[in-house]
């Protein structure tokens, strides 16, 4: 547990706005990134409108419980998200099953994950992994997010340079506030330019949905085992790293059982699982949600809170973010993401005889490759470690995250 010698947790007298706007934010990252995918799948499945509702009502309410719940007892920013990989997977695969026999498949990927949990193994994986690679892992997740700040700056240049200087100046005088600063300055500058739209935004409550689930073989080998595979990969492994490259030695068993037991109450109200965060949750950990680095649990906090709030309403999520300007949130998202890239990149490069190894795993990740459905994130760690053996076989072994 992270900062054993505190005997309290005070949340409140904790917090502070900087987390409360990492929080946000990590919330805003993760919604606007991928909700459009569930809303792809769901429309190509032929769901109605209650029934995508109530799989945002479900994934939403699972994410915040468990980011608040995890947070609290570790004292740590865990930040918990759904699977983005997992729902781009659905796309094309939740068309070719009844919608109940994917929620029977749900059920299998929240059971697998939770063996993986209960029994150790992905544990006992993670601790070999060098730290040093950890945080290359880390670093080349974040990347591409960190640098569409520029590619946004191509066709919203007053916008973005606006944020991009207000975040300069006031990192030098404050700071805590430098991404708040640049929301506030992002968000005023959209008005102005007439960017924001909320002529498609209404308040609607969202209703859960009963589903009763059914098993098949088709189902779990098409949906229920690849979303198992990315989950794992693509979320649970990376989430370990931002919290490692942060410092955060949390115990991974509790976390992963806590999101696959979740997963498995959910599914039949449409959630197709919540996994540890990656690119949201190193806002969380980063040094721009918390000058206190113990204090930074807060932040996460937050999010969960506000994913909460955006389950009970989750019908008008869409409508809500579509308001806002993509340049404005892939900005703010990237400025928020600053201190923790840096952060990985020097963890990473710390290590003489561990660098090119780290380097291999950061363009890997970085390079958004994708090999037999599974994503960058993945197959970087696979490149990093062989290089590893390679080079240093026979060499003194290179410590692992316990020994640094």
């Amino acid at each position: 547990m992270n900062d054993a010698t505190h005997t309290q947790i005070r949340p409140l007298a904790d917090t502070s706005p900087s987390a409360i706007v990492a929080g946000f934010i990590a919330m805003m990252t993760g919604y606007t990134s991928s909700l459009v995918l569930m809303f792809q799948a769901g429309q190509a499945a032929g769901l109605s409108s209650g029934q995508i509702s109530s799989w945002i009502w479900a994934i939403s309410i699972g994410m915040a419980v468990c980011s608040i719940g995890l947070s609290l007892r570790y004292r740590t920013p865990i930040t918990i998200a759904w699977s983005t990989p997992g729902a781009a997977l659905l796309i094309t695969s939740l068309g070719g099953v009844s919608y109940g026999e994917a929620i029977g498949a749900y059920i299998t990927c929240a059971v697998l994950v939770t063996i993986c949990g209960l029994t150790g193994s992905f544990e006992r994986l993670v601790k070999k992994i060098p730290a040093s690679l950890a945080a290359a892992l880390l670093a080349g997740i974040l990347f591409k997010i960190g640098s569409e700040i520029f590619v946004a700056a191509q066709h919203r240049t007053a916008l973005v340079l606006g944020m991009f200087v207000t975040y300069l100046l006031v990192k030098r005088l404050s700071p805590r506030y430098a991404v708040l600063a640049a929301l506030l300055i992002g968000t005023t500058l959209s008005g102005f330019m007439g960017l924001l739209d909320f002529s498609g935004f209404h308040l609607e409550v969202a209703t859960p949905v009963w589903t009763t689930p059914h098993f098949s073989l088709a189902a779990t080998i098409s949906i229920g085992i690849p979303l198992f595979v990315v989950a794992m990969t693509s979320q649970n492994m990376p989430g370990i790293a931002v919290l490692r490259a942060d410092g955060y030695t949390v115990p991974a068993s509790p976390l992963i059982t806590t999101t696959g037991i979740a997963s498995l109450l959910l599914a039949p109200f449409g959630s197709h699982g919540i996994n540890l965060a990656a690119i949201s949750a190193a806002i969380c950990t980063g040094p721009h949600a918390h000058e206190d680095r113990n204090k930074r649990y807060t932040a996460a906090v937050w999010c969960g809170i506000f994913y909460g709030i955006a389950g009970v309403f989750g019908a008008t999520l869409a409508a809500l973010f579509a308001a806002l300007p993509k340049e404005l949130v892939l900005s703010i998202a990237a400025l928020a993401l600053f201190g923790s890239i840096i952060n990985g990149l020097s963890i990473a490069m710390s290590e003489v005889k561990e660098r090119e190894a780290a380097l291999i795993t950061f363009m890997v990740t970085a390079s958004g490759l994708t090999l037999f459905s599974i994503g960058s994130a993945f197959w970087g760690i696979v490149a990093g470690v062989a290089t590893l053996v390679i080079l240093n076989c026979g060499s003194e072994p290179a410590r692992d995250g316990r020994q640094r």
